[in-house]
């Protein structure tokens, strides 16, 4: 079968690989659309030493089943592979297991191929009107779903009635601001350096304010009461503290490193919630499928799509910055 191979710092290639052999309690997935994640970006970059070339990468999956109970049927795929035994597991909450780890990453070889073996409990059946490019967003939006859910329960108001902020205009803080749009958000600002970015957060809800950070435009300090950080990095998370309202909340669920702009007397004094967000529940996934197949994200129009073989070069453009879109989805 072909796949497309990660073969070192900036170097992918579709070449021929071996056919996947399902193990136990696994099945065959004939993949149709795979999304490129900002985590196959840092692992092209060469700053992921678990993604050791040559290797097959991609999480964000969608196809058909061709083995086992549920051959025929269209489905996503959960890539979280936990334990299943400890109380994470056993809660509802596999994110949290001491031994998670991922589609994607060794020793379980990823989706951008034609096939893959998954194991039969993480596919998730999709409706048959939903095509498979939308059902390949259910992972990185479920991320997004499970954020907001926490930022709901710690604020304990509903979104209707609270100014929420988005910082990060890529795929994860453009989900979230689309998510937090359909549990009641009226609207959202979204604080995104790249233009190209903003341009693309706007066109895809009129509910979406994008503004530049450090500008005019940017929230006032301490006028706002839900803040989502897609980012991660230091000027966020200080940008972040500077402008949540004294009984906030900060839900942070960028992965860059350093600790660096997290006001803590601030935090204390104006008694705001700093909490991390990572990957979803099992509830959340399957939440964000139904979510996605009503179509309450609205039109999708952030995303584009590519056909596998001509993945090595959607990454380097990614990589270039050329890419308008906020996702591309790779398909067979």
């Amino acid at each position: 079968m072909k796949a497309l191979v990660y073969l070192g710092k900036g170097s992918m290639d579709y070449r021929d690989v071996p056919e996947p052999q399902p193990g136990p309690d696994e099945v065959m997935l004939k993949v149709h659309a795979c999304g490129i994640c900002g985590s196959d970006m840092h692992g092209y970059h060469g700053y992921d030493a678990r993604r050791v070339p040559p290797m097959i990468m991609g999480h964000e999956m969608a196809g058909v089943v061709e083995s086992g109970a549920m051959a025929g049927r269209r489905v996503t795929v959960n890539p979280l592979l936990t334990c299943g035994r400890c109380t994470a597991c056993l809660s509802g909450a596999p994110q949290l297991c001491e031994e998670q780890r991922n589609i994607g990453l060794p020793p379980h070889t990823g989706a951008f191929a034609e096939r893959i073996a998954v194991p039969e409990a993480n596919v998730v059946a999709i409706p048959g009107s939903m095509d498979f490019v939308t059902a390949a967003l259910s992972e990185p939006v479920a991320v997004a779903y499970h954020a907001v859910q926490i930022g709901m329960r710690g604020l304990r108001r509903p979104l209707s009635a609270v100014r929420v902020v988005v910082l990060g205009g890529g795929a994860i803080g453009l989900a979230t601001a689309l998510v937090a749009i359909s549990q009641g958000a009226v609207s959202v600002m979204l604080g995104e350096k790249s233009a190209v970015r903003r341009a693309t957060a706007s066109a895809a809800s009129k509910s979406i304010t994008a503004y530049e950070p450090d500008s005019p435009s940017e929230p006032s300090p301490a006028s706002v009461d839900l803040v989502f950080d897609a980012v991660g990095a230091n000027e966020t998370r200080a940008a972040a503290f500077k402008m949540v309202r004294r009984g906030g909340v900060i839900v942070h669920l960028g992965l860059l490193p350093g600790s660096e702009g997290v006001d803590v007397r601030r935090m204390t004094l104006g008694e705001i919630a700093f909490i991390g967000s990572y990957c979803y529940s099992i509830a959340d996934f399957r939440e964000t499928v139904s979510l996605l197949a009503c179509g309450r994200l609205g039109p999708l129009n952030w995303i584009e799509t590519r056909p596998m073989y001509d993945g090595a070069e959607a990454f380097a453009e990614i990589d270039r910055e050329e890419v308008e879109a906020a996702k591309i989805i790779l398909t067979n």
